[in-house]
Protein backbone atom coordinates (compact mmCIF):
# COMPACT_ATOMS: atom_id res chain seq x y z
CA UNK A 1 0.00 0.00 0.00
CA UNK A 2 1.52 3.28 -1.14
CA UNK A 3 1.96 5.89 1.47
CA UNK A 4 -0.51 8.53 0.52
CA UNK A 5 -3.46 5.51 0.24
CA UNK A 6 -2.47 4.61 3.95
CA UNK A 7 -2.65 8.45 5.22
CA UNK A 8 -5.86 8.87 3.21
CA UNK A 9 -7.22 5.68 4.98
CA UNK A 10 -5.52 6.52 8.52
CA UNK A 11 -7.22 10.03 7.86
CA UNK A 12 -10.24 9.11 7.28
CA UNK A 13 -10.44 6.32 9.79
CA UNK A 14 -9.45 8.69 12.67
CA UNK A 15 -11.83 11.52 11.44
CA UNK A 16 -14.91 9.06 11.07
CA UNK A 17 -14.29 7.38 14.24
CA UNK A 18 -14.36 11.66 16.00
CA UNK A 19 -17.52 12.00 14.11
CA UNK A 20 -19.22 8.73 14.75
CA UNK A 21 -18.17 9.70 18.72
CA UNK A 22 -19.49 13.08 18.56
CA UNK A 23 -22.60 11.89 16.75
CA UNK A 24 -23.38 9.03 19.25
CA UNK A 25 -23.25 11.77 22.54
CA UNK A 26 -25.77 13.72 20.60
CA UNK A 27 -27.82 10.86 20.27
CA UNK A 28 -27.62 9.68 23.28
CA UNK A 29 -27.93 13.00 25.70
CA UNK A 30 -30.83 13.86 23.45
CA UNK A 31 -32.22 10.62 23.81
CA UNK A 32 -31.84 11.13 28.09
CA UNK A 33 -33.02 15.10 27.83
CA UNK A 34 -36.41 13.64 25.95
CA UNK A 35 -36.68 11.02 28.31
CA UNK A 36 -36.00 13.34 31.09
CA UNK A 37 -38.41 15.95 29.70
CA UNK A 38 -41.75 13.67 28.87
CA UNK A 39 -41.07 11.73 32.89
CA UNK A 40 -41.29 15.48 33.91
CA UNK A 41 -44.83 16.34 31.87
CA UNK A 42 -46.38 13.17 32.89
CA UNK A 43 -45.06 13.58 36.61
CA UNK A 44 -46.92 17.58 35.99
CA UNK A 45 -49.75 15.53 34.47
CA UNK A 46 -50.49 13.36 37.22
CA UNK A 47 -50.76 15.92 39.86
CA UNK A 48 -52.66 18.73 38.04
CA UNK A 49 -54.91 15.57 37.57
CA UNK A 50 -55.03 14.76 41.57
CA UNK A 51 -55.14 18.30 42.79
CA UNK A 52 -58.44 19.06 40.23
CA UNK A 53 -60.20 15.72 41.37
CA UNK A 54 -59.26 16.16 45.08
CA UNK A 55 -59.37 19.75 45.95
CA UNK A 56 -61.64 21.20 44.14
CA UNK A 57 -64.91 20.43 44.89
CA UNK A 58 -67.04 21.30 41.82
CA UNK A 59 -64.91 19.07 39.43
CA UNK A 60 -65.45 15.31 39.44
CA UNK A 61 -64.51 12.05 37.58
CA UNK A 62 -67.21 12.75 34.89
CA UNK A 63 -66.17 16.37 34.50
CA UNK A 64 -62.67 15.24 34.68
CA UNK A 65 -62.70 13.47 32.04
CA UNK A 66 -64.40 16.08 29.68
CA UNK A 67 -61.82 18.26 30.33
CA UNK A 68 -59.21 15.57 29.71
CA UNK A 69 -60.69 14.76 26.63
CA UNK A 70 -60.57 18.58 25.19
CA UNK A 71 -57.21 19.63 26.29
CA UNK A 72 -55.04 20.68 23.61
CA UNK A 73 -51.96 19.56 25.77
CA UNK A 74 -53.54 15.99 25.99
CA UNK A 75 -50.55 13.37 25.52
CA UNK A 76 -50.99 10.22 22.96
CA UNK A 77 -52.47 7.23 24.18
CA UNK A 78 -52.48 9.08 27.98
CA UNK A 79 -54.27 7.42 30.80
CA UNK A 80 -53.93 8.70 34.41
CA UNK A 81 -55.06 6.42 37.25
CA UNK A 82 -55.58 7.93 40.61
CA UNK A 83 -56.10 5.67 44.22
CA UNK A 84 -57.20 6.27 47.39
CA UNK A 85 -55.25 5.16 50.76
CA UNK A 86 -57.55 1.99 50.73
CA UNK A 87 -55.97 1.30 47.00
CA UNK A 88 -59.22 1.62 45.27
CA UNK A 89 -59.45 3.35 42.06
CA UNK A 90 -61.07 6.44 42.21
CA UNK A 91 -60.10 7.65 38.77
CA UNK A 92 -59.30 6.50 35.36
CA UNK A 93 -59.12 8.77 32.39
CA UNK A 94 -59.49 6.19 29.86
CA UNK A 95 -62.95 6.10 28.35
CA UNK A 96 -63.60 2.52 28.63
CA UNK A 97 -61.17 1.21 31.32
CA UNK A 98 -60.44 -2.55 31.12
CA UNK A 99 -56.93 -1.58 33.07
CA UNK A 100 -56.05 -3.72 35.83
CA UNK A 101 -56.05 -2.69 39.29
CA UNK A 102 -52.05 -2.39 40.12
CA UNK A 103 -51.13 -4.71 43.40
CA UNK A 104 -50.81 -3.51 46.98
CA UNK A 105 -47.09 -4.12 46.66
CA UNK A 106 -46.47 -2.22 43.54
CA UNK A 107 -48.84 0.74 45.27
CA UNK A 108 -47.03 0.48 48.75
CA UNK A 109 -43.50 1.09 46.80
CA UNK A 110 -44.37 4.44 45.21
CA UNK A 111 -46.05 5.82 48.08
CA UNK A 112 -42.63 4.35 49.55
CA UNK A 113 -40.13 6.30 47.11
CA UNK A 114 -42.47 8.66 46.76
CA UNK A 115 -41.76 9.44 42.66
CA UNK A 116 -40.64 6.48 40.09
CA UNK A 117 -40.16 5.83 36.45
CA UNK A 118 -39.94 3.28 34.22
CA UNK A 119 -41.89 2.17 30.98
CA UNK A 120 -44.47 -0.09 29.94
CA UNK A 121 -43.29 -1.57 26.43
CA UNK A 122 -43.64 1.32 24.40
CA UNK A 123 -45.31 3.32 26.86
CA UNK A 124 -43.33 5.62 29.27
CA UNK A 125 -44.90 5.78 33.37
CA UNK A 126 -44.63 7.33 36.85
CA UNK A 127 -45.90 7.04 39.55
CA UNK A 128 -46.62 9.64 41.82
CA UNK A 129 -47.43 10.47 45.86
CA UNK A 130 -49.66 12.72 45.96
CA UNK A 131 -50.82 14.21 49.64
CA UNK A 132 -53.88 16.39 50.90
CA UNK A 133 -54.35 17.00 54.42
CA UNK A 134 -53.82 13.99 56.01
CA UNK A 135 -54.82 11.75 52.72
CA UNK A 136 -52.32 9.95 50.50
CA UNK A 137 -53.37 8.96 46.93
CA UNK A 138 -51.12 7.64 44.11
CA UNK A 139 -51.67 8.95 40.53
CA UNK A 140 -50.24 6.67 37.89
CA UNK A 141 -49.48 8.27 34.69
CA UNK A 142 -48.80 6.90 31.28
CA UNK A 143 -48.35 8.14 27.73
CA UNK A 144 -47.04 7.78 24.42
CA UNK A 145 -43.87 10.35 23.07
CA UNK A 146 -44.96 9.62 19.89
CA UNK A 147 -43.99 13.18 19.03
CA UNK A 148 -40.43 12.96 21.09
CA UNK A 149 -39.42 9.57 19.59
CA UNK A 150 -40.32 10.92 16.01
CA UNK A 151 -37.88 13.97 16.82
CA UNK A 152 -35.45 11.07 18.02
CA UNK A 153 -35.62 9.21 15.04
CA UNK A 154 -35.18 12.34 12.17
CA UNK A 155 -31.95 13.24 14.36
CA UNK A 156 -30.66 9.48 14.24
CA UNK A 157 -31.32 9.75 10.22
CA UNK A 158 -29.47 13.09 9.88
CA UNK A 159 -26.69 11.97 12.54
CA UNK A 160 -26.46 8.82 10.36
CA UNK A 161 -26.69 10.55 6.55
CA UNK A 162 -24.33 13.45 8.21
CA UNK A 163 -22.17 10.99 9.16
CA UNK A 164 -21.52 8.67 6.47
CA UNK A 165 -21.21 12.50 3.86
CA UNK A 166 -18.66 13.47 6.00
CA UNK A 167 -16.61 10.19 5.30
CA UNK A 168 -17.07 10.90 1.84
CA UNK A 169 -15.94 14.89 2.56
CA UNK A 170 -13.19 13.45 4.50
CA UNK A 171 -11.69 10.59 2.09
CA UNK A 172 -11.83 13.25 -0.73
CA UNK A 173 -9.91 16.13 1.77
CA UNK A 174 -7.72 13.08 2.98
CA UNK A 175 -6.38 12.09 -0.37
CA UNK A 176 -5.72 15.74 -1.43
CA UNK A 177 -3.95 16.39 1.87
CA UNK A 178 -1.88 13.52 1.91
CA UNK A 179 -0.69 14.33 -1.58
CA UNK A 180 0.48 17.43 -0.66
CA UNK A 181 2.01 16.08 1.93
CA UNK A 182 4.26 13.56 0.12
CA UNK A 183 4.88 15.70 -3.26
CA UNK A 184 8.00 16.92 -1.77
CA UNK A 185 9.02 13.12 -0.88
CA UNK A 186 8.34 12.52 -4.98
CA UNK A 187 10.25 15.38 -5.93
CA UNK A 188 13.02 13.58 -3.64
CA UNK A 189 12.50 10.65 -4.98
CA UNK A 190 12.43 11.87 -8.94
CA UNK A 191 15.70 13.95 -8.07
CA UNK A 192 17.39 11.00 -6.52
CA UNK A 193 16.57 8.59 -9.18
CA UNK A 194 18.85 11.03 -11.67
CA UNK A 195 21.79 11.18 -9.93
CA UNK A 196 24.35 8.68 -10.79
CA UNK A 197 28.07 7.78 -10.30
CA UNK A 198 28.93 10.09 -13.86
CA UNK A 199 26.84 13.19 -11.86
CA UNK A 200 27.44 12.69 -8.34
CA UNK A 201 27.74 16.53 -8.04
CA UNK A 202 23.71 16.87 -7.79
CA UNK A 203 21.88 17.33 -5.11
CA UNK A 204 18.29 17.10 -3.73
CA UNK A 205 16.19 20.37 -3.21
CA UNK A 206 16.25 21.41 0.49
CA UNK A 207 13.31 23.54 0.44
CA UNK A 208 13.38 26.30 3.27
CA UNK A 209 15.28 23.82 5.93
CA UNK A 210 12.71 24.16 8.58
CA UNK A 211 10.35 20.88 8.50
CA UNK A 212 11.22 16.98 8.67
CA UNK A 213 11.39 16.39 4.77
CA UNK A 214 13.97 19.68 4.51
CA UNK A 215 15.50 17.91 7.02
CA UNK A 216 15.81 14.87 5.19
CA UNK A 217 16.71 16.17 2.04
CA UNK A 218 19.76 18.06 4.08
CA UNK A 219 20.82 14.74 5.74
CA UNK A 220 20.19 12.69 2.30
CA UNK A 221 23.13 15.59 0.42
CA UNK A 222 25.20 15.30 3.75
CA UNK A 223 25.49 11.62 2.96
CA UNK A 224 26.00 12.51 -1.20
CA UNK A 225 28.94 14.55 -0.19
CA UNK A 226 30.40 11.39 1.93
CA UNK A 227 29.55 9.55 -1.15
CA UNK A 228 31.21 11.59 -3.46
CA UNK A 229 34.32 11.71 -1.56
CA UNK A 230 34.56 8.16 -1.22
CA UNK A 231 34.24 7.95 -4.88
CA UNK A 232 36.87 10.32 -4.76
CA UNK A 233 39.16 8.80 -3.19
CA UNK A 234 38.59 5.78 -4.82
CA UNK A 235 39.20 7.19 -8.00
CA UNK A 236 42.55 8.68 -6.58
CA UNK A 237 43.60 5.62 -4.72
CA UNK A 238 43.23 3.52 -8.00
CA UNK A 239 44.73 5.67 -10.61
CA UNK A 240 47.61 7.13 -8.17
CA UNK A 241 48.63 3.46 -6.89
CA UNK A 242 48.37 1.78 -10.15
CA UNK A 243 51.02 4.41 -11.28
CA UNK A 244 53.16 4.42 -8.37
CA UNK A 245 52.95 0.39 -7.87
CA UNK A 246 54.02 0.34 -11.96
CA UNK A 247 57.27 2.23 -11.38
CA UNK A 248 59.03 -0.44 -8.77
CA UNK A 249 57.80 -3.19 -10.72
CA UNK A 250 58.86 -2.13 -14.02
CA UNK A 251 62.56 -1.63 -12.29
CA UNK A 252 62.59 -5.17 -10.72
CA UNK A 253 61.11 -6.43 -13.89
CA UNK A 254 64.15 -4.96 -16.08
CA UNK A 255 66.41 -5.59 -13.28
CA UNK A 256 66.10 -9.08 -13.42
CA UNK A 257 65.83 -9.20 -17.28
CA UNK A 258 69.53 -7.56 -17.76
CA UNK A 259 70.75 -10.08 -15.13
CA UNK A 260 69.28 -13.01 -16.97
CA UNK A 261 70.92 -11.70 -20.08
CA UNK A 262 74.45 -13.12 -19.82
CA UNK A 263 75.68 -15.67 -17.18
CA UNK A 264 77.30 -13.51 -13.89
CA UNK A 265 79.57 -13.97 -11.37
CA UNK A 266 78.51 -14.64 -8.05
CA UNK A 267 79.31 -11.67 -7.13
CA UNK A 268 77.33 -9.88 -9.75
CA UNK A 269 74.63 -11.66 -9.07
CA UNK A 270 74.34 -10.88 -5.36
CA UNK A 271 74.86 -7.34 -6.43
CA UNK A 272 71.81 -7.67 -8.57
CA UNK A 273 69.87 -9.65 -6.04
CA UNK A 274 70.45 -6.50 -3.62
CA UNK A 275 69.32 -3.62 -5.37
CA UNK A 276 66.00 -6.14 -6.74
CA UNK A 277 65.64 -6.72 -2.50
CA UNK A 278 66.16 -2.76 -2.57
CA UNK A 279 63.53 -2.30 -4.69
CA UNK A 280 60.56 -5.07 -3.11
CA UNK A 281 61.14 -3.41 -0.29
CA UNK A 282 59.96 0.05 -0.87
CA UNK A 283 57.44 -1.94 -2.58
CA UNK A 284 56.33 -3.47 0.18
CA UNK A 285 56.64 -0.10 2.09
CA UNK A 286 54.29 1.13 -0.16
CA UNK A 287 51.95 -1.10 -0.47
CA UNK A 288 51.70 -1.01 3.48
CA UNK A 289 51.39 2.79 3.10
CA UNK A 290 48.90 2.43 0.25
CA UNK A 291 46.81 0.08 2.70
CA UNK A 292 47.19 2.30 5.89
CA UNK A 293 45.77 5.10 3.54
CA UNK A 294 42.72 3.39 2.37
CA UNK A 295 42.10 2.32 5.90
CA UNK A 296 41.95 5.69 7.68
CA UNK A 297 40.22 7.54 4.51
CA UNK A 298 37.40 4.93 5.12
CA UNK A 299 37.34 6.32 8.72
CA UNK A 300 37.26 3.12 10.12
CA UNK A 301 39.88 2.82 13.03
CA UNK A 302 41.53 -0.83 13.55
CA UNK A 303 40.98 -1.29 17.15
CA UNK A 304 38.47 1.05 19.29
CA UNK A 305 39.20 4.14 20.74
CA UNK A 306 40.39 4.15 23.97
CA UNK A 307 42.69 5.81 26.62
CA UNK A 308 46.32 5.66 25.49
CA UNK A 309 49.84 7.34 26.90
CA UNK A 310 50.84 9.45 24.03
CA UNK A 311 54.24 10.73 25.27
CA UNK A 312 55.05 6.56 25.42
CA UNK A 313 53.78 6.17 21.95
CA UNK A 314 56.02 8.86 20.77
CA UNK A 315 59.19 7.50 22.55
CA UNK A 316 58.36 3.59 21.10
CA UNK A 317 57.80 5.61 17.86
CA UNK A 318 61.59 7.24 18.15
CA UNK A 319 62.86 4.03 19.02
CA UNK A 320 61.46 2.18 16.21
CA UNK A 321 62.81 4.74 14.29
CA UNK A 322 66.53 4.63 15.21
CA UNK A 323 66.39 0.73 15.02
CA UNK A 324 65.39 1.39 11.35
CA UNK A 325 67.88 4.33 11.06
CA UNK A 326 70.76 4.14 12.87
CA UNK A 327 71.54 7.97 12.08
CA UNK A 328 68.49 9.83 12.81
CA UNK A 329 68.29 11.37 15.93
CA UNK A 330 64.99 12.67 17.91
CA UNK A 331 65.26 14.87 21.00
CA UNK A 332 62.39 15.75 23.70
CA UNK A 333 61.64 18.68 25.07
CA UNK A 334 58.08 19.69 27.48
CA UNK A 335 56.46 22.54 27.98
CA UNK A 336 53.39 23.80 29.74
CA UNK A 337 53.20 20.77 31.30
CA UNK A 338 50.71 20.87 34.02
CA UNK A 339 52.34 19.31 37.35
CA UNK A 340 49.07 18.47 39.04
CA UNK A 341 47.36 17.12 35.55
CA UNK A 342 46.14 13.94 37.26
CA UNK A 343 45.85 12.06 33.36
CA UNK A 344 49.16 13.10 32.62
CA UNK A 345 49.99 12.90 28.59
CA UNK A 346 46.45 10.25 27.96
CA UNK A 347 44.46 10.89 25.09
CA UNK A 348 41.91 8.87 23.51
CA UNK A 349 42.66 6.89 20.18
CA UNK A 350 44.29 3.83 18.68
CA UNK A 351 47.60 2.75 19.62
CA UNK A 352 48.82 1.28 16.57
CA UNK A 353 47.20 4.10 14.10
CA UNK A 354 48.96 7.56 16.44
CA UNK A 355 52.46 5.31 16.38
CA UNK A 356 52.30 5.30 12.49
CA UNK A 357 51.46 9.38 12.26
CA UNK A 358 54.48 10.21 14.85
CA UNK A 359 56.81 7.80 13.07
CA UNK A 360 55.98 9.14 10.08
CA UNK A 361 56.36 12.93 10.60
CA UNK A 362 59.99 12.18 12.89
CA UNK A 363 61.19 10.10 9.54
CA UNK A 364 60.00 12.96 7.36
CA UNK A 365 61.93 14.84 9.86
CA UNK A 366 65.04 13.64 9.82
CA UNK A 367 65.31 12.80 6.00
CA UNK A 368 64.70 16.16 5.01
CA UNK A 369 66.86 18.05 7.87
CA UNK A 370 70.75 17.96 6.78
CA UNK A 371 71.72 16.60 10.39
CA UNK A 372 69.29 13.94 10.31
CA UNK A 373 67.38 15.63 14.05
CA UNK A 374 63.78 16.21 14.97
CA UNK A 375 63.02 18.30 17.90
CA UNK A 376 59.56 16.66 19.49
CA UNK A 377 58.09 19.25 21.85
CA UNK A 378 55.28 17.81 24.49
CA UNK A 379 52.78 20.21 25.82
CA UNK A 380 49.50 20.55 26.87
CA UNK A 381 46.29 22.89 26.79
CA UNK A 382 42.56 22.65 28.37
CA UNK A 383 41.08 20.27 26.25
CA UNK A 384 44.01 19.00 24.06
CA UNK A 385 47.26 17.27 23.74
CA UNK A 386 50.04 19.54 21.56
CA UNK A 387 52.88 18.22 20.19
CA UNK A 388 55.18 20.07 17.77
CA UNK A 389 58.14 18.08 15.17
CA UNK A 390 60.78 20.75 14.58
CA UNK A 391 63.41 20.31 11.78
CA UNK A 392 66.09 22.27 10.70
CA UNK A 393 65.70 20.81 6.81
CA UNK A 394 64.98 21.85 3.32
CA UNK A 395 62.02 23.56 3.82
CA UNK A 396 58.27 24.28 2.07
CA UNK A 397 57.50 26.61 -0.17
CA UNK A 398 54.59 28.93 0.95
CA UNK A 399 52.85 28.05 -2.45
CA UNK A 400 53.19 24.18 -1.70
CA UNK A 401 52.53 24.09 1.52
CA UNK A 402 47.98 23.66 0.78
CA UNK A 403 49.38 20.62 -1.25
CA UNK A 404 51.58 18.87 1.02
CA UNK A 405 48.93 16.75 2.44
CA UNK A 406 47.56 15.54 -0.77
CA UNK A 407 48.32 11.92 -1.57
CA UNK A 408 51.54 11.34 -3.38
CA UNK A 409 52.26 15.21 -3.77
CA UNK A 410 55.61 15.96 -3.66
CA UNK A 411 57.61 19.51 -2.98
CA UNK A 412 59.83 20.39 -5.79
CA UNK A 413 62.91 20.58 -3.79
CA UNK A 414 61.67 17.34 -1.90
CA UNK A 415 61.73 15.01 -5.34
CA UNK A 416 65.72 14.48 -5.34
CA UNK A 417 65.61 12.77 -1.71
CA UNK A 418 63.00 8.94 -2.23
CA UNK A 419 60.09 9.01 -1.34
CA UNK A 420 56.38 8.41 -2.03
CA UNK A 421 54.23 11.28 -0.78
CA UNK A 422 51.68 9.19 0.79
CA UNK A 423 53.44 9.91 4.60
CA UNK A 424 51.62 13.00 5.30
CA UNK A 425 48.53 12.49 4.02
CA UNK A 426 48.23 9.38 5.81
CA UNK A 427 49.40 11.50 9.13
CA UNK A 428 46.48 13.65 8.26
CA UNK A 429 43.83 11.38 8.25
CA UNK A 430 44.91 9.70 11.31
CA UNK A 431 44.69 12.70 13.07
CA UNK A 432 41.14 13.98 11.70
CA UNK A 433 40.38 10.03 12.77
CA UNK A 434 40.94 10.99 16.52
CA UNK A 435 38.83 14.14 16.19
CA UNK A 436 42.49 16.15 16.22
CA UNK A 437 43.82 18.94 13.90
CA UNK A 438 47.94 19.01 12.44
CA UNK A 439 49.10 22.66 10.86
CA UNK A 440 52.25 23.27 9.60
CA UNK A 441 54.37 26.13 9.49
CA UNK A 442 57.62 26.40 7.21
CA UNK A 443 60.03 28.49 6.15
CA UNK A 444 62.26 27.95 2.66
CA UNK A 445 65.54 25.85 3.37
CA UNK A 446 65.21 26.81 7.06
CA UNK A 447 62.56 24.95 9.30
CA UNK A 448 59.29 22.97 9.07
CA UNK A 449 57.48 22.70 12.17
CA UNK A 450 54.48 20.26 12.16
CA UNK A 451 51.62 20.73 15.04
CA UNK A 452 49.45 17.99 16.63
CA UNK A 453 46.52 18.13 18.67
CA UNK A 454 44.73 15.37 20.14
CA UNK A 455 41.41 15.37 22.21
CA UNK A 456 42.66 14.46 26.48
CA UNK A 457 41.12 12.38 28.36
CA UNK A 458 39.16 14.33 31.02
Amino acid sequence: MKIRTRLTLLFTIVVASILCLFSLGVYYFSAKYRSWEFYNRLRDKARTTARLLIEIDEVDATLLKIIDRNNLTSLPQEQVIVYNALNQIIYDSDENPNTKAASKQFLNHIRSEKLIRFKDGQKEVVGVLVTYKEDHYVVIASALDRYGLSKLRNLEIILSIGWLGSLVVVAVAGWMYAGRAINPMSEIVQQVDKITVSNMNLRVYEGKGKDEISQLAITFNRMLDRLQQAFEIQRSFVANASHELRTPLTIITGQIEVTLIKRRTVEEYEKHLKSILSDIISLNKLSNNLLELAQVSMEIPAQPLQAVQVDELIYQAALTLNSKYPGYHVSFEFEDLATDDEHGFIGIGDATLLSTAFLNLMENACKFSPDKTVKVILGTEPLFLKIRFIDKGIGIAQPEIKHIFEPFYRAGNAKVIKGHGIGLSLTQKIIELHKGSITVVSSLNESTTFTIFLPKQL
